[in-house]
């Protein structure tokens, strides 16, 4: 387990990118949620290794991307914020009758024990051309993640539906132990 990887969790659609990108403006590495951008990938090419297609291949995909992602994360110097990754999809490769949570992760704890969860905020979330799922199949989605975290042993920090920069302001001092205005 690296103390300095971050994971930024929850509810699709409750401000996990939006909080990725203000701690990146803040000059901290950080490492994009791996479903977004296969969605992208998948759409741009015509595949189907898309969520609402074939979540089977989706979630296996994102396992990949995100073990890839961590080995990258480790050229990083500092903390190293992840909007979702590797946990996220173990969840969604179990729910969609795959291997189970602890059988992909295996014995080691890829992020920091404290995690930090977003909840539903059905007035922040929005479906688009990627996330087409609704607000209900999130909230389920969360029940799944937030449910594993407590099964593996993680400190799940739930944020309170607060402005962006108080959010940021909480992680930071979550991670530190102290307000940290930079990296």
């Amino acid at each position: 387990m690296s103390r300095r990887f971050i994971l930024l969790t929850g509810c699709s659609g409750g401000g996990k990118s939006t909080l990725l990108q203000s701690l990146s403006a803040k000059g901290f590495a950080t490492v994009e949620e791996p479903g977004r951008r296969i969605v992208a990938d998948e759409i741009a090419k015509g595949g189907t290794a898309l969520p609402w297609l074939d979540m089977g291949a989706f979630a296996r995909r994102a396992v990949e991307m995100a073990q890839s992602d961590l080995q990258r994360a480790t050229e990083h110097e500092g903390l190293v914020f992840f909007d979702r990754g590797i946990f996220d999809a173990a969840v969604a490769l179990e729910h969609s009758g795959g291997p189970s949570i602890r059988e992909t992760l295996g014995a080691a704890r890829a992020y920091a024990g404290r995690v930090f969860v977003v909840p539903p905020w059905e007035e922040i979330f929005g479906q688009d051309a990627e996330r087409r799922h609704h607000f209900n199949a999130a909230v389920q989605e969360y029940h799944r993640i937030t449910d594993a975290l407590d099964a593996l042993g993680y400190d799940g920090r739930v944020l309170p539906r607060v402005s962006v920069r108080d959010r940021v302001e909480m992680v930071l001092q979550g991670c530190t132990g102290r307000s940290a205005r930079s990296p």
